[in-house]
């Protein structure tokens, strides 16, 4: 009886504490814009050439070769 006890007073602290959290709003936001400058910058570099390479892998699977 107890350790019942003690875990529900063990539960109730936890479930305060994320009641009370928030959370990291603009680190998120921080990882979002960052993710999209990069596929926006790997784009602008690598646009032409995977471009290039899904013509060629088309045309391949086609026949038109």
């Amino acid at each position: 009886m107890h350790t019942l006890k003690r875990i529900s007073i063990c539960l109730r602290t936890r479930l305060g504490r994320l009641a009370e959290e928030r959370g990291d709003v603009p680190g998120w936001v921080l990882v979002t814009l960052m993710t999209a400058g990069l596929v926006v910058a790997l784009w602008a570099v690598a646009g032409p050439a995977l471009t290039q390479v899904f013509t060629d892998a088309i045309a391949k699977v086609t026949g038109a070769i």
